[in-house]
């Protein structure tokens, strides 16, 4: 780890990793937020004003930033170590953008494992968000990073657990990333789906969760 006037970076095999949250800005902008593909997929019907929304695979935090751009509280769960230190330093040095700042407050970081998180949950959330590693990125500097973080963190070894807790802390909706043209994450068919060209946001919604999931 290396700090310095930058903030707090991982330096490894001549890359680094340092969270910028910052670099989100224009992305979170009113103009621009409500085109995000994830903020529609997690869109509530009748929602309220206090909207809750857990981040189970928070990384360095650009997903739930843009949750709580979009008005959630947001809790973000990321189980390595020095990710969540990387994500740390990054909201600390977010919380002091005059853009960003408003959004951040909803941000509550979590260290540890997203299953265990989800089962002491003292209330349940209205969206849990799932974003299991997947190959991708056709630029270099996507690659990089990508593989920057596999050193510390796998790709998830257990789908199903996964996907299992998210359901058991109840939520009305189960926001899952996958890539474009990948598989539905362990098996289980999504009430509905919004594609983009890279990604797509898999959703299951209450009670079932997925589609011919038999009695609920």
């Amino acid at each position: 780890m290396l700090v310095d006037g930058q903030g707090v970076s991982l330096v490894r095999d001549g890359m680094r990793l340092k969270g910028d949250l910052e670099r989100m800005a224009r992305r979170i902008r009113p103009d621009a937020l409500g085109r995000e593909l994830l903020v529609r997929a997690a869109r509530i019907k009748g929602g309220s004003e206090s909207l809750t929304a857990v981040d189970a695979t928070a990384g360095l935090g650009e997903d739930a930033l843009l949750l709580a751009a979009a008005g959630f509280s947001v809790t973000l769960c990321e189980r390595d170590p020095v990710i969540a230190a990387l994500l740390r330093d990054s909201l600390d040095r977010a919380a002091a953008s005059a853009v960003l700042a408003r959004a951040v407050e909803r941000m509550r970081l979590v260290e540890g494992d997203s299953v265990d998180v989800l089962h002491r949950l003292d209330a349940s959330p209205d969206v849990v968000l799932l974003d299991p590693m997947f190959p991708g990125g056709k630029r270099a500097a996507a690659k990089k990073k990508l593989q920057l973080i596999q050193t510390l963190e796998a790709p998830c070894d257990d789908e199903g657990k996964l996907v299992a807790a998210a359901m058991a802390a109840g939520p009305r909706k189960v926001v899952i990333k996958r890539p474009a043209k990948g598989p539905w994450l362990a098996g289980i068919e999504p009430d509905y789906s919004l594609c983009g060209k890279a990604v797509r946001y898999d959703c299951l919604v209450a009670p079932c969760y997925g589609r011919h999931r038999g009695a609920c």
